[in-house]
């Protein structure tokens, strides 16, 4: 008996044939699965890295801050360490030290490194020189830079460098890191020139994206240097000007290394305690784990309103 065959149809199925050819399909099926599978492990990774050595530990410094360990036993006590905490004296001498340290840095830290880009985005030669020259105090490790800082600039006899730079100009000399109306201004002296490479870096790129046009139009208008700057320059670095003062803030509201190396820790009449200094003093020194991490909470809270003013201005301005 002879089998007919339908146009159409394959021989024995009784169903349309595919128009899609299954071997090509199948082989561009398995290279977007290996693909997304080789995504995948890197995001995990990445997400177990986190997971372990940030989220953990915060989350860990959050529920030991309600705690209180003695002798191996652990015990709720609510909000008796926050309460501890405050009414110590270096609280609020920690905070102020802080704060006035965050000050001086937007000051001098924050507006130096926008004026130092301007000059270096003058220049039309040896660009790539001053480049590395500025940002080869990064390179540094902060522990040299600030020693280096400690032992030659600020030695307060007139072999110290500062000091001997004063001498040459008549004036009188100070002590820096030994007297309280000089640390604070001395540390930051020290943590702008160590940090500043970097925001030099970005303000220039920043910088060279701004039409020349606009340079020409102000120059046409009349305006001088100073008008350039204040109606060019920051109206287009605006975001990056925002952005740089808010890391700016929360680099500097934990302060620490400086005040360890150069002041030896609080300083001349705790003028240089702050309360990342205050965290490492009540953790290591006082072994009063719970009491370091209620103060952790705090400045983490604090720092959490700071971004979150900044996101709101953010938003508004856009």
């Amino acid at each position: 008996m002879a089998i007919t065959t339908v146009p159409g149809t394959t021989r024995g199925a009784g169903r349309p044939a595919s128009p899609y050819p299954a071997g090509p399909q199948r082989t561009s099926l398995g290279r977007k699965v290996r693909d997304n599978l080789t995504g995948h492990t890197f995001l995990i990774g990445a997400v177990l890295c986190f997971a372990v050595f940030s989220w953990y530990p915060m989350i860990r410094g959050i529920v030991m801050s309600f705690q209180r360990t003695r002798r191996g036993e652990t015990t709720w006590v609510g909000w008796d360490n926050y309460l501890r905490i405050i009414d110590d004296p270096s609280f609020w001498t920690a905070w102020k030290n802080t704060l006035y340290f965050t000050l001086l840095a937007l000051v001098l830290g924050y507006a130096v490194p926008f004026f130092v880009a301007i000059l270096l985005n003058e220049f039309r030669h040896a660009k790539g020189y001053l480049r590395i020259l500025v940002y080869l105090p990064v390179m540094l490790p902060p522990a040299s830079a600030l020693f280096l800082f400690k032992f030659y600039a600020y030695d307060p006899s007139e072999a110290g460098l500062f000091n001997a730079i004063l001498t040459a100009l008549h004036l009188p000399t100070s002590q820096w890191m030994q007297s309280p109306e000089t640390t604070m201004p001395a540390m930051v002296l020290a943590s702008t020139w160590m940090n500043m490479g970097g925001a030099v870096l970005i303000y220039l790129a920043a910088l060279q994206n701004i039409p020349g046009e606009l340079y020409e139009a102000a120059e046409l208008d009349g305006a001088g240097i100073w008008r350039r700057i204040v109606h060019v320059t920051i109206p287009q670095t605006r975001l990056i000007l925002a952005l740089l003062a808010m890391l700016q803030i929360v680099a500097t509201m934990q302060l620490f290394i400086e005040p360890l190396i150069l002041a030896n820790g609080a300083g001349a009449e705790d003028s240089a305690t702050s309360v990342a200094y205050l965290i490492y003093q009540h953790g290591f020194f006082q072994n009063d784990l719970n009491g370091a991490a209620a103060l952790g909470v705090i400045m983490l809270v604090v720092l959490a309103g700071f971004s979150a003013a900044y996101l709101r201005l953010s938003a508004k301005q856009d």
